[in-house]
Formats: C-alpha cells, sequence, structure tokens
C-alpha cells in the first residue's frame, strides 16, 4: 500500500495505475469485443464509437475536475486541473485531426483495405501511449531544470502558427519518404497483404529458399502512421506544457484524445476536405497559447477558464466556417477501399 501512495513524477503511484488500467480496459474491450473481427467501419459506427470516446474522456475530465475541487488532487503550477484539462484535451483534438489527412494517404499509398485499417490503427495506439509518454517526460524534465525553456516553446508554437497562416501546404509524396525508403532497403518486405498480419514466414529467393520472416505492408504502414504522429506531436506537446507543467494533465489530456480520433478516423476521413479553413483557427491557437506564455510572465498568470474560452472559440469558429465555407465540395482523398 505505501507502493501506491508513493509519489511518481508529480502524483502518487495509484493515479497512474488507475489511468492506465483505464486505457488497456478501453483498449481490450475495442480490440477484442467491439472489433474482435476484422471489418470495414461505417461511417456512423465510426460516430458511435468516437462519441463513446469523448463521452468517457469528458467523464474523465469531470472526475480530475472534481478531484481538484474536493482537494484530492493539485497542480504542480497551481493552476485548475480541471479547466487546464478539458483545454490541453480539445487543442490536442483539434490539432490530431490534421493527421486524418496523412493516415488517408498512407493508407492509400499502401492499399491497406479499410477492414484492416481500424485495427492497425488501435494497434498504433500502443506505441503512441510509449511514444507520447517519452516526449512528455523529456518535456517535463527540461521545464523543470530549465524554466526559460518555455519561451522557446512558445516562440516555436507562434512561429509554427505564423508559418501555417502564411506557407501553403504541399501533398506528401509517399513514395519518397525516408522511413518507407529505408524500411524496404533494409528489410524484406512482402509485395502484398496477408490479411491482418504484421510479419509472416516466408521462403526468401534470395536465401536459396530458406524461410524467414517478412514484413508486410500493413507493418509499414503501422511504422510509418506512427512516425507522422511523432511529428505531429512536435506542436501539440509544447502546446499543452504552455497551458501547464502538471504532467499527469498533459499526458492523460494528450491520451484521451488520441484514443478517440482512431474511431474518429473513418467519419473524418470520409469529409476531411471540409476542414480544410480549421488549420488557420490552429495557427490562431498555437500563436495565441504561445503569446500567452510572454504574457504571462511579463504581466501574470492568464485565468484558466479565459485560456479555455478561447481556445474552445477559435477551434469551434474554425469547425463551423470549414463546414460552411466547403458545404458544395466534394471529397479529394479517399482512404484506401
Amino acid at each position: 500500500m505505501e507502493f501506491l501512495v508513493a509519489e511518481w513524477i508529480g502524483k502518487p503511484v495509484w493515479m497512474w495505475a488507475g489511468f492506465f488500467s483505464i486505457v488497456v480496459a478501453l483498449l481490450a474491450f475495442d480490440l477484442g469485443v467491439l472489433n474482435k473481427d476484422d471489418k470495414e467501419m461505417g461511417i456512423s459506427e465510426s460516430l458511435y464509437l468516437s462519441a463513446f470516446y469523448i463521452g468517457f474522456a469528458m467523464l474523465y475530465g469531470g472526475a480530475i475536475w472534481w478531484a481538484y475541487e474536493a482537494g484530492h488532487i493539485t497542480t504542480s503550477d497551481s493552476t485548475h486541473a480541471g479547466i487546464t484539462y478539458f483545454t490541453g484535451f480539445f487543442i490536442e483534438k483539434a490539432l490530431s485531426i490534421d493527421n486524418v489527412f496523412v493516415i488517408s494517404l498512407i493508407f492509400t499509398f499502401f492499399a491497406i483495405p479499410r477492414k484492416y485499417q481500424y485495427r492497425a490503427l488501435v494497434w498504433g495506439i500502443i506505441a503512441v501511449i510509449v511514444l507520447r509518454g517519452l516526449m512528455i517526460g523529456i518535456g517535463a524534465a527540461l521545464v523543470q531544470e530549465y524554466s526559460w525553456i518555455l519561451y522557446i516553446f512558445g516562440a516555436f508554437l507562434i512561429a509554427t502558427g505564423i508559418k501555417m497562416l502564411v506557407v501553403p501546404e504541399a501533398d506528401p509524396d509517399m513514395s519518397k519518404n525516408p522511413v518507407v525508403r529505408f524500411f524496404k532497403k533494409h528489410m524484406r518486405v512482402t509485395d502484398e497483404l496477408h490479411d491482418q498480419k504484421f510479419f509472416v514466414r516466408k521462403p526468401d529467393p534470395a536465401k536459396g529458399g530458406k524461410v524467414v520472416v517478412w514484413a508486410t505492408p500493413l507493418f509499414l504502414a503501422l511504422v510509418v502512421i506512427n512516425i507522422a504522429d511523432l511529428i505531429f506531436a512536435v506542436d501539440s506537446v509544447p502546446a499543452i506544457f504552455a497551458i501547464t507543467t502538471d504532467t499527469f494533465i498533459v499526458y492523460t489530456a494528450n491520451i484521451m484524445a488520441i484514443l478517440g480520433l482512431r474511431a474518429l478516423y473513418f467519419a473524418l476521413a470520409a469529409m476531411v476536405h471540409r476542414f480544410h479553413y480549421l488549420k488557420y483557427a490552429l495557427a490562431l491557437v498555437l500563436v495565441f497559447i504561445g503569446g500567452k506564455i510572454f504574457w504571462n510572465q511579463i504581466f501574470g498568470k492568464v485565468d484558466p477558464a479565459i485560456s479555455l474560452g478561447v481556445t474552445l472559440a477559435m477551434i469551434a469558429g474554425g469547425i463551423f466556417y470549414s463546414l460552411w465555407k466547403t458545404r458544395n465540395e466534394k471529397p479529394t482523398v479517399v482512404a484506401a477501399e
């Protein structure tokens, strides 16, 4: 029992253990019950499952809020845990929408059928949980040791936001992706899929027909998707650290947002063209969050409720304007069938 109440990364072990237990239970239920058999997920099912994840994330945020108000939890930077959780959750959720376009391109490039896409995305969450944990852990250590690094985060977010506003996006050419080229050069990769398998054993003509392990295109797609997630995390992790330096809030808000995004992918992939103007709202959010760091140091801390309100207003405005502006447009990108 003493172990459970011992502090680990700023919070009691039981809090971390409880959160990871929730994530494992959700993944087991999702992958082992709801999607035990590979099948093509329709838009309606995608929306229902995403609504479940979002609702669960809201309930979890409500529990954080109650625990803060009841005095059972405090944040390391004296901000409101509930408000900062929801602010971080909504920012991460909105920034992750950009991932959908890239994930769709990756699946299309590797010709992954829709019935195998969801299983690959859910397995990818396991890697995300580890990789995001490492990034957030490193970020927390840097902020704790060198508080001035928040200024670098702030400047980076402002520069990134301005770049998103003025630099047009270019469609990535997956055939020139260095990760894809590296794996195809240094690994045995099959030309065809083998159902939902990431690896298979088959003869290698270069070794006289000896049976060896081969990676499948589904494995390559999974690797590239997770590397793309890391690249997107370069924006989102500093953004949430600019809101709070509480590692527990940063990590849980990130993971809760990502869990639901995988379910929402199939609905968003069919209408990703409708969110073209959302990137401008996200750019303004990044500039706002980055500027808030400098404001906090010069004039005093901004009320967390104001940050949440401004963030929600910008994201909601970007979504509604995009949907209205593109109401007559047709899809330009379709995930692989």
